[in-house]
């Protein structure tokens, strides 16, 4: 018996061969290898929801969905949507079977409007016609009269009105009250995030087939196909067995389809069985973003106590997050805020409360961070505060109070094992020359007054699990055929990350194959059932334990096989062992051991194992415009032993680049009747070629495994989207010259995104002294 470096067993044959894996195999673990469909993306013959034809006889769908933000429901008149030639029905809530409630948690939703909607683009019916063209005008005609009522668009309505969604949450350690009472220096603030909308290039797209006695396949673009089958046999009335979900692969999907998905496939589905015909929904962009949810905008109130070393002693923060219109998964995403509102500092007393918010917009939803970028954000905007209290750079208040390496413990009692902040923190400021670049951005603020710079690092800890214990379990089923060739299913759906591909890799180095004999054709509920989204940077973690479990045991079934033929390729094992009737397939199960936090009694673990990254970025800024580049952005993430090191890197940049959006970019703007006015990409702006840092820098940490995971691998998707909050530290740092220059010392409050607009107001200068004494805040949209 032998053993590899992460511990793995490895049995020899007498000459010296292995015959148990992991094996050393072409593009197997560790190896890397380009995505596998990355060549079908970019020729344009990857196959997604709207290339795929149209069964015979198939039918578009139009939603007819509500234009006021709140209002009774007076009449709803089809009749002019009927009349046009094409158009074979109009279909709500009267024609359905089953049950017309749900929602993600709890059944707070309607996939049609009954008497009453309670936001701009809740469902009230859906008209289907022959092409999408024509189902798109018809719903327009459908004649729906209104009773409007008094609307809460805002968080601060909400807490005025006492408009929640359940509970408060609380997480507190140490004596807050008392270690405040003592703290040499308080501070208090208050500090906004903005919400992001997912624009996935891929809209929302559902195609329902019926096919006999009631049998249903479901093919959708959505991160959640055991959902969207348990939802779908849900509304029409029948047993859960009888509907298929199938998905090929989604146009991404960072989290906006792990959920709000759902009622479109729902829609169709009624009136498929009403017709017994398939019907099929692709959202336009602009009705996507109006109606399927963003990323929770959030308020934070702070109150810090610390010392005058700018160790922070005492942390007491307000959550408050717009929820929307339902549930969905608002108090999740709410909750983890609250597990990251300390971020990388080993904080001694911490009380964090929070509260989801209920309005009149459409329900905000899972976002990649997940309520992570929303906590560290507000964590942030308090270190700032106390740095410039003190008159200190933040990045050194920000290396004081790291945690250490070991004998850390969170704020909901979780000890850090194997913490490599320290470690990396001092990694990176060696690499990217911090401390020298540091004094030249010093000295160019000193030498340019309508051009300044800053520079900030950036530590991120982010828990790695779902925080619902239920959901850390997954499944996989693997064949072996008698040529040698593999067959992956597992319950993880694929949106551009990644996912198949690692998949593949772990069950060729399992079984002994290259991988280009290993192949996955789609995720699908009649393979994988009762599977869980493919969300919270767990989907490798989950899945590849599954996807080992069943090789193994094929494995295990070849053995005596392998003994028997040293040097066999798999496919003559294979053939000997089917000759032999040793069964070739097997089912592989994983559920994450030793997890689950219970916010009641605030006891258990509340994550598997933390991801840990820094970031270092430095941006120049326009004093009289607030326009401003990042000249340079340096990540150094942890990733443990990577599965694929060329994905990772691509995680990592995509997820940065998408954070530099949120912090710095994206608004969304809404009117104060409850519409969204940013619904497409000429008012809303993602991130283009201009605002990549224009010299980013990514290295993975080395040496760094993580015994608890899937070939010592950490998960990646989310984590680096966080230090993309180094690039507004970085502006704040800009601005605060700016405003020395001008003669206004001490901390100025930016809310999120930082936008042109608000860097320039924030500047104060004799050219915002003249028209606003007093500093100004944007209003924004929350």
């Amino acid at each position: 018996q032998h053993y590899t470096e992460t511990g793995h067993k490895i049995i020899m044959d007498p000459a010296g061969q292995a015959i148990t894996g992991p094996f050393d195999v072409e593009g197997g673990v560790g190896k890397a290898v380009k995505h596998l469909a990355g060549d079908l993306h970019v020729t344009g013959e990857a196959v997604y929801l709207d290339d795929m034809p149209n069964p015979p006889g198939g039918l578009y769908g139009g939603l007819v969905l509500s234009q006021k933000s709140r209002a009774k429901i007076l009449s709803v008149d089809p009749a002019p949507a009927l009349a046009l030639a094409g158009v074979h029905g109009y279909f709500d809530h009267k024609d359905v079977e089953g049950n017309n409630n749900f929602g993600a948690v709890i059944w707070d939703e309607e996939v049609f409007a009954t008497k009453e909607v309670f936001t701009t683009g809740q469902v009230i019916g859906i008209v289907v016609a022959e092409s999408a063209i024509l189902a798109r005008q018809a719903a327009s005609m459908v004649k729906v009269e209104y009773e409007v009522l008094d609307a809460i668009l805002s968080i601060e309505e909400a807490v005025a009105a006492e408009s929640y969604i359940g509970d408060e949450g609380k997480i507190e350690s140490g004596n807050v009250d008392e270690a405040m009472a003592k703290a040499e220096k308080q501070i208090s603030g208050e500090v906004r995030i903005g919400g992001q909308e997912h624009f996935y290039l891929e809209t929302q797209a559902s195609m329902v087939v019926p096919g006999e006695n009631n049998e249903f396949i479901v093919h959708t673009s959505s991160q959640n196909p055991t959902k969207t089958s348990n939802y779908v046999a849900h509304v029409l009335g029948i047993p859960k067995a009888k509907v298929v979900c199938k998905v090929k692969r989604m146009g991404g999907g960072f989290g906006g389809k792990e959920t709000r998905n759902v009622f479109i496939s729902m829609a169709c589905a009624v009136a498929a069985k009403k017709l017994n015909r398939s019907v099929r929904i692709m959202l336009d962009r602009d009705q996507d973003m109006c109606i399927s949810g963003q990323r929770h905008p959030f308020l934070s109130k702070y109150k810090v106590g610390f010392s005058k070393d700018g160790t922070i002693t005492a942390v007491d923060v307000k959550l408050y997050s717009n929820g929307g219109m339902s549930l969905d998964l608002s108090r999740p995403v709410l909750e983890r805020a609250m597990f990251h509102i300390e971020n990388s500092y080993g904080i001694p007393n911490v009380r964090v409360t929070g509260r989801v918010c209920r309005t009149n917009l459409p329900s905000n939803t899972a976002f990649r961070g997940f309520g992570g970028p929303q906590g560290m954000m507000a964590c942030e905007a308090y270190m700032e505060h106390v740095a410039r209290e003190l008159g200190m750079h933040a990045d050194d208040v920000r290396a004081k109070n790291l945690y250490p390496a070991r004998g850390g413990v969170t704020p909901y009692r979780q000890e850090l094992v194997d913490c490599h902040l320290r470690e990396m923190w001092s990694e990176l400021q060696a690499s990217c020359d911090y401390t020298r670049r540091r004094a030249e951005v010093e000295e160019f603020n000193r030498n340019n007054k309508w051009k300044k710079r800053g520079i900030s690092m950036m530590p991120v800890k982010f828990g790695m699990s779902f925080t619902a214990k239920f959901m850390n379990q997954a499944s996989a089923l693997v064949h072996v055929y008698t040529d040698g060739t593999v067959l992956v299913s597992h319950g993880g759906t694929e949106m551009g990350q990644g996912l198949h591909t690692k998949m593949c890799q772990i069950a060729a180095s399992e079984l002994g194959v290259a991988l280009d004999k290993v192949f996955v054709t789609e995720t699908a509920t009649d393979k994988c059932a009762n599977t869980h989204p493919t969300a919270a940077s767990v989907g490798a973690d989950l899945n590849g334990f599954a996807v080992q479990d069943a090789c193994k045991q094929i494995a295990a079934r070849l053995e005596r096989f392998r003994h028997a033929k040293p040097g066999a390729t798999l496919a003559e094992i294979a053939m000997a062992a089917w000759l032999d009737r040793v069964d070739l397939s097997a089912h592989g199960f994983y559920k994450t051991p030793d997890i689950g936090y219970n916010f009641q009694t605030g006891e258990g673990r509340a994550f598997h194992y933390f991801a840990y990254g820094v970031a270092c970025s430095e941006v120049e800024v326009d004093v009289l415009t607030g326009d401003f580049s990042t000249l340079r952005a340096d990540i150094l993430h942890d990733v443990g032993d990577s599965l694929n090191p060329a994905v990772d890197v691509g995680q990592v940049e995509g997820a940065f680049v998408q954070g530099l959006g949120l912090f710095t970019l994206e608004e969304l703007v809404w009117m104060n009747n409850g519409q969204l006015f940013t619904r497409g990409p000429s008012t809303y702006k993602i991130p283009s070629a201009n605002d990549i840092p224009i010299d980013l820098r990514v290295k993975l940490f080395e040496n760094c495994p993580n015994r608890r995971t899937i070939y010592s691998s950490k998960g990646v998707g989310e984590p680096p989207l966080n230090l993309a909050i180094s690039v507004l530290n970085a502006i704040r740092e800009a601005v605060g010259a700016a405003r020395r220059d001008a003669g206004k010392e001490g901390h100025f409050r930016m809310d999120t995104p930082a936008s042109c607009e608000r860097i320039r107001l924030a500047m104060g200068d004799f050219i915002l002294n003249k028209y606003a004494p007093t500093d100004v805040l944007a209003k924004g949209s929350w």
